[in-house]
C-alpha cells in the first residue's frame, strides 16, 4: 500500500510514496524524507496523508518515529495524518 498525499475531499492523489511497501517503520522514514525533501512543494491547505500499513508479525513494540520537525511541516502545511491499518 504506498502512502497517499491528496487534497481533504479528493480521490485524486498528489504524491504516492512507497508502493508496495505494508510496514509501518519504512513508510513513516519515507513520508519524513518526503517532507523535508519538499516542504515548498504543496502550498498550505488541507490536505491528508494516508499510510497504510499492516501488523509486522511478532511485533512487540518499537516501530515508527514521526519527528517534531516533521509534525511541524505537517503542520504548516495543514496535512492531517491517518494510520490505516490492514489485517492480512
Amino acid at each position: 500500500m504506498p502512502i497517499h498525499i491528496k487534497l481533504e475531499g479528493s480521490t485524486e492523489d498528489i504524491v504516492q510514496l512507497e508502493k508496495g511497501v505494508w510496514d509501518l517503520p519504512p513508510q513513516i522514514k519515507a513520508l519524513e524524507s518526503w517532507l523535508f525533501e519538499n516542504p515548498l512543494s504543496l502550498s498550505p491547505s488541507n490536505y491528508i496523508v494516508d499510510v497504510g500499513f499492516s501488523i509486522r508479525e511478532n511485533a512487540c513494540g518499537g516501530g515508527a518515529i514521526l519527528s517534531p520537525q516533521a509534525m511541524a511541516i505537517m503542520g504548516q502545511l495543514g496535512i492531517k495524518l491517518y494510520l490505516s491499518e490492514y489485517g492480512d
